[in-house]
């Protein structure tokens, strides 16, 4: 039986504002009490994550940008990139993994990338103040994105809130 949901935050939380992904699932999970979403954190992604992302109708990764204004987002879908799968190693980009998902397990479920461009990559434990600022449009959208996918599906539970 697939998920509803599943939100993958990643980055290293050693590196400043990389440990963006790993804030946000942090944030999601100790608010939500639907068991239709799954919230895991890691550090780069990998092949073995499309086992997992098998077993979603949906799937939101979450990460910092290098590209834009410190602070501002993006949330956009995620196209796979055949030709990208080709290229396993140790860590892949969500188009290669998503690729590689639907080559392995002939599925593709709805995905999108919600990036905040950072400030800082520098060696800390801690958010600048323009990526934290962000944090709770980040949270907000990825809760609406959820909640309004269930209900285009048909399901009575959307994305429950503590």
């Amino acid at each position: 039986m697939k998920r509803h949901a599943l939100v993958i935050g990643y980055g290293n939380t050693l590196r400043g504002d990389d440990g963006l992904g790993w804030e946000v699932a942090g944030q999601l999970a100790a608010s939500t009490t639907d068991p239709s979403v799954d919230i895991i954190s890691v550090q780069q992604l990998t092949p073995e994550l499309a086992d997992t992302i098998d077993q979603s109708d949906m799937v939101i990764f979450v990460d910092a940008s290098s590209e834009g204004e410190p602070g501002t987002w993006r949330c956009a879908p995620v196209i796979p990139l055949s030709n990208s799968a080709a290229t396993l190693g140790h860590h892949m980009d969500v188009a290669a993994l998503m690729a590689y998902t639907q080559a392995v397990h002939h599925s593709r479920p709805a995905a999108w990338l919600v990036s905040v461009t950072a400030e800082t990559f520098a060696c800390h434990d801690n958010l600048s103040p323009k990526v934290e600022a962000a944090l709770p449009a980040v949270v907000r959208c990825i809760r609406e994105k959820i909640a309004a996918f269930n209900l285009s599906r048909g399901h009575a539970s959307p994305f429950c809130i503590k």
